[in-house]
């Protein structure tokens, strides 16, 4: 008999502690299956964060590292150029990426690292207990939020993709989604090319998955996915904001190539 669909070989057997209806799990099957079609197990190095997804170790079957709070960028430079054969990825957060990491990520990303990074966007901390985030959309009702996101006190919500490609450094971004089986399959073959990207040499490349938290956000797993429609991805459009193999978000600064002088 054919298979016509199994696990990735990249994926352990360990049970996923992940929320019923969290997509953290088809996120990981996506990473998982990069990382199986371009045969790279035996020299992948992920950097889990400190979240939901802190035990993201248990479930590659590449080595992993842990990072402190929001340092994960920071690591994975570390990897990348001590042992720069090996391909490097960081998979985070919002509160993660977006909020104490926030220095590591822009840095990296203005350095161009040969990184690649997995941004998960749920607009909230799931692991903590439903606070608000960087990425809690406005009016958006969490713990520490009750009346919701008020924009004259507490700002508004950042959009990392476009903040990152108003740097001249970065070679790619992408936003995508996984609420769907059409926007899972754009998704996944964003994941791919950014793990290509850094086995090309073209360096740092970032991948933005808006995601659902359903726990957190007090919905049903279909109901969250439906607001992912209806709230997240008008507020966080999908798509590339930036591509330097095909100039998109470029600007005439960032596509040129300097000489040193003297």
């Amino acid at each position: 008999m054919a298979v016509v669909f199994q696990k990735p070989k990249s994926l352990t057997d360990k049970e996923l502690h992940y929320c019923p209806g969290c997509p953290h799990g088809i996120i990981h099957r996506l990473v998982a299956e990069a990382i199986d079609t371009l045969g790279i197990e035996g020299r992948t190095i992920g950097v889990a964060p400190v979240g939901c997804a802190v035990m993201a170790y248990d479930y590659f079957s590449c080595d992993m590292v842990e990072a402190a709070h929001g340092r994960a960028p920071a690591v994975a430079t570390g990897l990348k150029r001590s042992i720069p054969g090996n391909v490097v990825f960081t998979y985070q957060g919002d509160g993660d990426l977006a909020s104490i990491g926030m220095a590591e990520t822009v840095h990296a990303a203005t350095r161009n690292e040969n990184i690649t990074i997995i941004f998960v966007n749920n607009a909230i901390y799931g692991m903590t207990g439903g606070q608000m985030a960087p990425t809690s959309l406005p009016g958006q009702i969490t713990q520490t939020s009750p009346y919701g996101r008020n924009l004259e006190t507490q700002g508004y919500p950042i959009r990392v993709c476009e903040m990152l490609s108003a740097l001249d450094a970065p070679y790619y971004i992408e936003r995508v989604a996984v609420n769907n089986v059409k926007n899972v399959l754009k998704a996944k073959k964003a994941v791919e090319r950014a793990f290509r990207n850094q086995i090309e040499g073209k360096g740092f490349s970032l991948i933005e998955v808006v995601s659902a938290c359903p726990t957190n956000w007090g919905l049903t797993p279909r109901k969250a996915l439906e607001w992912v429609d209806e709230r997240m991805i008008p507020y966080y459009p999908l798509g590339v904001y930036r591509d330097k193999d095909a100039g998109i978000g470029c600007t005439p600064l960032s596509m040129q190539t300097f000489k040193k002088e003297g």
